[in-house]
């Protein structure tokens, strides 16, 4: 379901129950893992938004980055999740919840030779239209890395490009060029 045609409104008490079941929400592919929307931040009244991020062996999700306005909770639902927090390589199995708090440089990655699945919590809300909108920029067939940059900074996201060569050799990883 394309964003421009979901109804992102506050949910609340009048209109019934809500259930988000696993084939629900907005699957969009990125680099090298996924990323459902499960709850939109005008869905929530902007406190958080909810993203699950199917992660297959192996795969790092992203260069080095950090975020200026939001917080990341990341509870692993299956699988073994590797996450470089500042200076700390620490590894999450199901069941565990990784705290990357805003303006600290970080990364994630499966650190397993299974899937791996994680349900972010984003707070407060809206990056989950960082995701939206690379997916679909990604899908463009004149698609550049540098296109990166400007979407970043949109959503007070700074990369560091060159930590993807240096992480997939110590780690075992893999990551698009």
């Amino acid at each position: 379901m394309e964003t421009s045609t979901l109804q992102l409104t506050r949910y609340d008490h009048t209109q019934g129950p809500r259930i988000v079941g696993p084939e629900d929400g907005k699957l969009v592919q990125l680099m090298t893992i996924g990323a459902r929307m499960m709850a939109w931040t005008e869905e929530t009244g902007g406190g958080f938004s909810l993203v699950e991020h199917p992660m297959p062996p192996r795969a790092l999700a992203a260069p080095v980055h950090k975020h200026t306005r939001e917080d990341e909770y990341s509870y692993v639902l299956e699988g073994r999740m590797g996450a470089l927090l500042g200076d700390d390589v620490v590894y999450a199995e199901a069941g565990d919840l990784a705290f990357k708090p805003r303006d600290q440089w970080h990364t994630f990655w499966n650190a397993g030779d299974t899937p791996c699945r994680i349900l972010e919590i984003i707070a407060p809300g809206g990056f989950e239209h960082f995701f939206d909108e690379l997916g679909e920029l990604l899908k463009e067939p004149d698609f550049s890395p540098e296109q990166l940059g400007p979407l970043g900074a949109k959503y007070g996201l700074e990369f560091q490009p060159d930590s993807v060569q240096k992480l997939c050799a110590e780690h075992g990883l893999v990551f698009p060029a």
